[in-house]
């Protein structure tokens, strides 16, 4: 409960005990791990799995990608979320129900867009709200 992000980026990526709350009722599709480098705290990620976005539309499909990715402040630019969202990639991949990593992520400035391109993910035009939707996929 304790891990903070920067002070900057606190708009972009909700606290872990809201993380953990909204992932308590939803054991199927939540995810929540911690990321750690020998026996310290660095992170908290969270993926979802087999989440439909717009579940009144019959063309939206099942999706499943990185809900949350908190890195610790001063443990920035170190690997460690590059390590958390290749982890969420391989168990989406171990599950084998979809063949995309989808993220979401809000703009603005010191947001984390160029982390999430830098990985590969790409824009696919749509929306989630407020949010810009990115997908990678897992065989890239």
């Amino acid at each position: 409960m304790a891990l903070k992000v920067r002070p900057d980026q606190e708009r972009f990526v909700s606290p872990v005990a809201q993380s953990l709350a909204e992932a308590y009722p939803r054991p199927d599709t939540a995810w929540p791990r911690l990321v750690y480098d020998g026996d310290e705290l660095v992170g908290f990620v969270m993926a979802f799995f087999d989440i439909r976005f717009d579940p009144e539309n019959p063309d939206d499909r099942p999706r499943s990608g990185l809900w949350r990715l908190n890195i610790a402040d001063g443990k920035q630019r170190r690997g460690y979320g590059r390590f958390a969202v290749e982890a969420v990639r391989d168990e989406i991949r171990r599950r084998g129900r979809t063949r995309l990593v989808t993220v979401t992520w809000a703009e603005g400035e010191g947001g984390p867009e160029p982390f999430y391109l830098g990985l590969g993910f790409r824009r696919t035009g749509e929306m989630s709200g407020d949010q810009i939707v990115g997908e990678l996929d897992l065989d890239a």
